[in-house]
């Protein structure tokens, strides 16, 4: 019951497999968690985990699986299946709830067909590691929303995306990536890069003064957050909808 729990990954077209063993327990309920979060901000279509070599122990926290099912589907706004391998398995994900809040499905390829094909557009741009890249993002932000439809989203698009990319210049040494998403009528507006800092906002920023943006970020966004990624590194993101808006981080 309280042997490791190991997550093995492999890309699939439309999706990320991800295949759990060991033991699902209160030891294991925080890696097992973080590691499908951190899948997650590496952007494929929909997240797949194989349950089925996976010990359940009688108060084994099954609703680890609802809880990260609801957490991507706000941010990146993906879905989560689940393929069981066993009956026992089914009940006990059906008996804590999880199927209200992922697919599930006996083996892959039932899980595969669960999820459907949810509609997406996405556009991605590698920032150069200087001062144009906020400039370069926000014209980005500009042509998807006009190809997509959506220039609704323009306004505050333009201002997350280049201050996201002010931030990944002024504070990391590494790359970065724009990666904007449109699923389900929302926006999402990421920069990706490989420093595992997380980003903070200043506390008490004055106008002018560094940490400023990342409080823009948080007017503009419904919600934003900064998750550690699977690959390494991190993605700040934001989610922009014409719903009221909060400002507490993700």
């Amino acid at each position: 019951m309280h042997g490791t729990l190991d997550l093995e990954v492999a890309a699939r077209p439309h999706y990320t497999l991800v295949t759990v063993r060991g033991g699902l327990h209160l030891g294991s309920y925080r890696r097992l968690r973080d590691g499908l979060l951190q899948i997650a901000a590496d952007g494929p279509d929909a997240v797949i985990a194989g349950v089925g070599d996976l010990d359940f122990g009688p108060v084994a926290p099954v609703g680890v699986f609802a809880h990260v099912a609801r957490r991507i589907r706000i941010w990146p706004g993906i879905p989560l299946a689940l393929a069981t391998g066993t009956a026992g398995h089914a009940r006990a994900l059906r008996a804590h709830g999880v199927h209200r809040e992922a697919a599930i499905g006996e083996d892959i390829p039932s899980a595969e067909r669960a999820l459907g094909k949810a509609a997406r557009r996405q556009a991605e741009l590698v920032l150069p590691r200087t001062g144009e890249a906020p400039a370069l993002a926000r014209a980005a932000v500009r042509r998807a929303c006009a190809e997509w439809g959506v220039t609704h989203f323009v306004y505050d698009g333009i201002l997350v995306a280049g201050e996201l990319a002010t931030n990944a210049v002024q504070h990391t040494t590494s790359a970065a990536t724009l990666r904007l998403d449109l699923r389900h009528g929302r926006l999402t507006v990421a920069v990706l890069d490989d420093d595992p800092r997380p980003a903070v906002p200043s506390p008490r920023p004055r106008p002018g003064s560094a940490g400023l943006g990342l409080h823009l970020v948080a007017h503009s966004a419904q919600r934003w957050g900064c998750s550690p990624r699977w690959s390494g590194g991190k993605a700040v993101w934001a989610v922009l909808t014409t719903e009221r808006r909060t400002t507490a981080p993700d």
